[in-house]
Protein backbone atom coordinates (compact mmCIF):
# COMPACT_ATOMS: atom_id res chain seq x y z
CA UNK A 1 0.00 0.00 0.00
CA UNK A 2 1.09 3.82 -1.22
CA UNK A 3 2.28 6.63 1.00
CA UNK A 4 -0.68 7.88 -0.76
CA UNK A 5 -3.12 5.44 0.22
CA UNK A 6 -1.92 5.70 3.35
CA UNK A 7 -2.79 9.38 3.63
CA UNK A 8 -6.64 9.28 2.13
CA UNK A 9 -7.19 6.41 4.68
CA UNK A 10 -6.47 8.63 7.65
CA UNK A 11 -8.38 11.22 6.07
CA UNK A 12 -11.21 9.73 5.83
CA UNK A 13 -10.88 8.16 9.30
CA UNK A 14 -10.10 11.77 10.87
CA UNK A 15 -13.54 12.73 8.83
CA UNK A 16 -15.25 9.99 10.21
CA UNK A 17 -13.94 10.38 13.65
CA UNK A 18 -15.39 14.33 13.24
CA UNK A 19 -18.65 12.90 11.82
CA UNK A 20 -19.24 10.73 14.72
CA UNK A 21 -18.32 13.35 17.25
CA UNK A 22 -21.07 15.50 15.91
CA UNK A 23 -23.21 12.82 16.15
CA UNK A 24 -23.09 12.02 19.81
CA UNK A 25 -23.31 15.85 20.47
CA UNK A 26 -26.63 16.01 18.74
CA UNK A 27 -27.51 12.33 20.15
CA UNK A 28 -29.97 12.08 22.57
CA UNK A 29 -30.29 8.95 25.36
CA UNK A 30 -32.98 8.54 27.93
CA UNK A 31 -32.41 6.86 31.16
CA UNK A 32 -35.40 6.40 34.11
CA UNK A 33 -36.27 4.91 37.48
CA UNK A 34 -39.00 4.36 39.63
CA UNK A 35 -40.95 2.81 37.12
CA UNK A 36 -40.26 6.10 34.87
CA UNK A 37 -41.63 8.76 37.27
CA UNK A 38 -37.72 9.90 36.89
CA UNK A 39 -36.31 10.62 34.04
CA UNK A 40 -33.05 12.06 32.77
CA UNK A 41 -31.54 12.74 29.11
CA UNK A 42 -28.06 12.90 28.67
CA UNK A 43 -25.97 14.13 24.75
CA UNK A 44 -23.71 11.53 23.40
CA UNK A 45 -20.94 12.74 24.98
CA UNK A 46 -22.69 12.31 28.34
CA UNK A 47 -24.15 15.80 29.16
CA UNK A 48 -27.29 15.90 31.27
CA UNK A 49 -29.17 17.98 29.35
CA UNK A 50 -33.08 17.37 31.48
CA UNK A 51 -34.51 15.79 34.26
CA UNK A 52 -37.93 15.31 34.68
CA UNK A 53 -40.05 14.66 37.92
CA UNK A 54 -43.30 12.94 37.29
CA UNK A 55 -45.40 15.53 39.90
CA UNK A 56 -47.44 13.30 41.54
CA UNK A 57 -44.60 11.84 43.24
CA UNK A 58 -43.20 14.76 44.88
CA UNK A 59 -43.98 14.32 48.61
CA UNK A 60 -41.32 16.19 51.26
CA UNK A 61 -41.54 13.21 53.63
CA UNK A 62 -39.67 11.19 50.42
CA UNK A 63 -37.28 13.48 49.15
CA UNK A 64 -34.22 11.83 50.09
CA UNK A 65 -35.82 8.73 47.88
CA UNK A 66 -36.46 11.12 45.23
CA UNK A 67 -33.39 12.21 44.95
CA UNK A 68 -31.69 8.47 44.89
CA UNK A 69 -34.26 8.40 41.91
CA UNK A 70 -32.20 11.60 40.09
CA UNK A 71 -29.31 10.10 40.49
CA UNK A 72 -30.26 6.46 39.27
CA UNK A 73 -31.79 7.96 36.35
CA UNK A 74 -28.40 10.13 35.49
CA UNK A 75 -26.55 7.08 36.25
CA UNK A 76 -28.43 4.71 33.61
CA UNK A 77 -28.59 7.77 31.05
CA UNK A 78 -24.84 7.98 31.10
CA UNK A 79 -24.15 3.97 31.09
CA UNK A 80 -26.75 4.09 27.39
CA UNK A 81 -24.54 6.97 26.16
CA UNK A 82 -21.50 5.39 26.84
CA UNK A 83 -22.86 2.25 24.87
CA UNK A 84 -24.30 4.09 22.16
CA UNK A 85 -20.48 6.12 21.76
CA UNK A 86 -18.57 2.51 21.86
CA UNK A 87 -20.96 1.13 19.21
CA UNK A 88 -20.33 3.73 16.95
CA UNK A 89 -16.88 4.32 17.27
CA UNK A 90 -16.07 0.61 17.30
CA UNK A 91 -18.37 0.73 13.83
CA UNK A 92 -15.53 3.53 12.26
CA UNK A 93 -12.50 1.67 13.75
CA UNK A 94 -13.60 -1.88 12.88
CA UNK A 95 -12.24 -2.32 9.82
CA UNK A 96 -8.84 -1.48 10.59
CA UNK A 97 -8.45 -4.45 13.39
CA UNK A 98 -7.08 -2.51 16.42
CA UNK A 99 -7.40 -4.52 19.29
CA UNK A 100 -10.32 -2.87 21.41
CA UNK A 101 -12.11 -0.86 18.83
CA UNK A 102 -9.93 2.48 18.71
CA UNK A 103 -7.60 1.72 21.95
CA UNK A 104 -9.36 4.49 23.68
CA UNK A 105 -10.08 3.91 26.89
CA UNK A 106 -13.62 4.74 28.46
CA UNK A 107 -14.86 4.28 25.17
Amino acid sequence: MGMGNLAKMEQQMQADMARAQQELDELRVEGSAGGGVVKAVVTGKLDVVAVTIDPEVVDPDELDDLQDLVVAAVADAQTNAKAAAEEKMNKIAGGLGLPGGLGLPGM
